[in-house]
């Protein structure tokens, strides 16, 4: 396929509100070796693009110091972690056939190659991303997804909320008949766990609210409890024999609260802090019940072939909560910062 000298692309040159999302014409980027030019069909939000944007991760020893997911920015940045499309062109020493091709981008950074490596960046954040027409990415972070029956909106919205569930439950190890716990459940990366800890077996209560617990009922929850009432009183009612893995991207108050809920040997897996990162909780919990707390930051290479595996059959259909075009991307920052939806936000270049 032809590719254009430049590109429509939305960027940040500096951290801030919704203001500082400026449209611009820019250069499209030439693969280089190794790597493959993807023509965007779809980009979903993540709340790693607002905090990203707005420099929220802080630093070791200085949580209030400005910094992108991992360190500081190389401004301008064009963000965007989460793209399907197809392969424009290809770079020096990748296969000619990959060309035209519908993919995923794994938007992972790892800190080596192995099946188990860690991310330690993100697409959007540590390098250029798919708030634009085009965009790059090393081949072995491409996934051919032509014959999924998922469309491209569904598919963008897989790499970084199903990616970080899949994470949050392979580290958590929750088996079949255990009893899961997901805060944040109608948000993107929480239907996202209800959906596959369903799927594993698990027996899944879930915390939402208002309008959102039908839908969350719907993804898949055994239980629902609202998180404007007492949650720990509620998932005591609903769970009495206690909870064997907490998945968690709230944290706040909720850990502290919910330690007590962990049966014996019970796994607490921290993915987000929606609800504030400087958290208070009685050490005792952990101890006198072998209990744990795990932080688990996005994916492995192994959880996202498996994703994608998933994909491929439509054995995971994302909910798709509203499109933009690309030039209405900080009104689409603004509808998810407001998270008044349920499922994932995707702008279409």
């Amino acid at each position: 396929m032809a590719v254009p000298e430049t590109m429509r692309a939305v960027r940040i040159t500096r951290h801030g509100g919704p203001e500082v999302l400026e449209a611009a014409e820019v250069s499209v980027p030439a693969p280089r070796a190794g790597e493959v030019l993807v023509r965007v069909g779809a980009v979903a939000l993540n709340n790693t693009d607002l905090w990203t944007r707005e420099g929220a991760y802080g630093r070791p020893g200085a949580p209030k110091t400005l910094s992108g997911w991992r360190g500081p920015i190389d401004f301008p940045r064009i963000q965007g972690a989460d793209v399907a499309g197809r392969v424009a062109a290809v770079g020096a020493g990748v296969a000619e056939s990959l060309a035209g091709r519908r993919v995923v981008v794994d938007p992972a950074i790892y800190d080596g190659d192995g099946p188990d490596a860690n991310p330690v960046g993100l697409m959007g954040s540590e390098r250029d991303g798919g708030y634009a027409e085009y965009v790059t990415a090393p081949v072995e972070r491409v996934h051919d997804m032509t014959g999924s029956p998922l469309a491209d909106d569904q598919l963008a919205a897989l790499p970084t909320a199903y990616g970080t569930a899949l994470g949050m439950i392979a580290r958590g190890r929750l088996r079949e008949g255990e009893t899961a716990l997901v805060s944040g459940a109608s948000g993107g990366v929480g239907l996202a766990l209800v959906q596959i800890a369903r799927a594993r077996g698990a027996r899944v209560v879930a915390v939402s609210s208002g309008v959102k617990i039908g839908a969350v009922h719907d993804a898949g929850a055994h239980a629902v409890v609202d998180r404007a009432r007492d949650v720990a009183e509620q998932v005591r009612a609903a769970a009495p024999d206690g909870i064997d893995v907490a998945l968690d991207v709230v944290a706040g108050e909720l850990v502290g609260e919910g330690l007590p809920l962990l049966r014996e040997g019970g796994r607490w897996v921290v993915a987000g802090a929606l609800g504030g990162y400087d958290l208070r909780f009685d050490v005792r919990r952990l101890y006198l019940h072998n209990a744990q707390v795990i932080g688990s930051a996005m994916h492995t290479p192994t959880h996202f072939g498996l994703l994608m595996d998933l994909a491929r059959r439509g054995a995971v259909r994302p909910v798709i909560a509203g499109t933009f075009p690309l030039e209405r991307a900080a009104d689409a920052q603004q509808e998810l910062a407001r998270r008044g939806h349920v499922g994932k936000i995707v702008l279409r270049p």
